[in-house]
Parts: structure tokens; C-alpha cells; sequence
């Protein structure tokens, strides 16, 4: 059985989990604790030690709707979230810009890569001590990452979650991410079966452009 999910619930979702975020504005966090240092020099040294990965994901939203899908991921800039196959939209990060096109109604939203919360996992050399947060979650194995501006609480918020693991780069895997949106949205973005350093060409990140007398990017 196929399952549908509303037009208005879908497309917030999916721009919620990629919502602009103003991350060159952001305040600076208060100092770091030691332990919270490591921590983020940790998920900065993962970063940097990743140059490309590939996973599944599934987003759910508040009310419990999920889509499922494919991410594709390539420093710098470049990801691409191909949704399952009954889902008529298609997210691309080209280096420059994180584009939404809407198969179904023809449309195509762009914003600044550097004005999205993913700009934090697209962009190895970022500092995250300029504008990111470790916070506790009961558990060594974990690491949780909160990305905010509190000038600017209409841009939302994004944690990153990730995992110790041996076998990833810097001994760290990306697990997801959850955004908040002013208006108490949440969107989870849940990753499995990740493979990091993988090749992958730079033309996963076209697409075809749905407009009238438009052509393909």
C-alpha cells in the first residue's frame, strides 16, 4: 500500500530540516567547558576527515508522517536529498545554494548554502566554537551539537546528533538532526547504513528544473 501524505505537511517538512539559518550572524556561545571543547574539536576533526558520504534517511515530522530516502553528501557544499519514489520533490546543495524543487506544482525555492544550518556539515573549515553548543546526553557515546542564533529566534534551531564509532572518520558517525522552527515545527532527520569517502561525481547534484522553459541544472 502506498502511502500519501498532505502537501502542506510534506513541503514543510522537508524546508524545515533545511530551514535559513543566519550562521554568519550568529553570537558567540558562552566559553566552552574542556570537556565541551573536545567535544566539538571532535565533530570539527569528523568533518574535516569527511569528504563525502552517502546514507538512507527518514524525516519525520511532529505528527509522526515519515518519508524515506537517499542523501548524498560532498564536501564542500554539494548534498542532495532524493526523497522515495512517490514523493514528488528533490532537495540539491550545489556548493552555492540548497535548491527545493516541487515536481507536482512546478516550483523552485533556492536559499545561500551559507544561510542554512546543513552549512555547518557541508562546510568543514566553519569554527564551530563561533556559534554551536555541546549538550548532555547522558551518555559517552553520544555527542549533540545545537546550532541557534538567540538574535534571531525566527530562523529555528538544528542539533546534530552524533555517535562514537572506530570505523568512521575521526571515530565519529552523523546519526542526524532535529530542527525547530519558531513556531515549535520539529523535523527529525534519522540517518542508517552511512559509508563515508566514497567517490561520487559531481553530476549527483543536477536536477531537472520543473519550470516552463526551464532546463536541467
Amino acid at each position: 500500500m502506498t502511502l500519501t501524505f498532505p502537501r502542506l505537511n510534506l513541503t514543510r517538512a522537508a524546508a524545515l530540516a533545511l530551514a535559513p539559518l543566519a550562521a554568519a550572524g550568529l553570537a558567540a556561545t558562552a566559553p566552552a567547558t574542556a570537556q565541551s571543547a573536545n567535544a566539538l574539536a571532535s565533530v570539527q576533526s569528523h568533518l574535516k576527515s569527511t569528504s563525502s558520504m552517502t546514507a538512507d534517511f527518514v524525516q519525520t515530522d511532529r505528527n509522526g508522517q515519515r518519508l524515506s530516502g537517499k542523501l548524498t553528501l560532498k564536501r564542500p557544499g554539494k548534498i542532495r536529498f532524493q526523497y522515495q519514489k512517490d514523493v514528488p520533490l528533490l532537495i540539491v546543495g550545489d556548493g552555492s545554494s540548497l535548491t527545493m524543487i516541487d515536481y507536482e506544482v512546478r516550483q523552485v525555492q533556492r536559499w545561500p548554502v551559507k544561510n542554512s544550518p546543513l552549512g555547518a556539515l557541508l562546510d568543514p573549515d566553519r569554527d564551530l566554537t563561533k556559534y554551536a553548543k555541546v549538550l548532555p546526553t547522558g551518555s559517552n557515546d553520544v555527542l549533540s551539537v545545537e546550532v541557534k542564533d538567540p538574535k534571531r529566534p525566527e530562523y529555528g534551531t538544528i542539533t546534530m546528533v552524533f555517535v562514537r564509532d572506530g570505523s568512521a572518520p575521526a571515530g565519529l558517525r552523523l546519526r542526524g538532526w532535529v530542527a525547530l522552527d519558531s513556531q515549535n515545527n520539529r523535523t527529525r532527520i534519522d540517518l542508517s547504513n552511512q559509508k563515508f569517502n566514497v567517490a561520487v561525481a559531481d553530476s549527483a547534484f543536477r536536477w531537472t528544473d520543473p519550470r516552463p522553459n526551464k532546463r536541467g541544472r
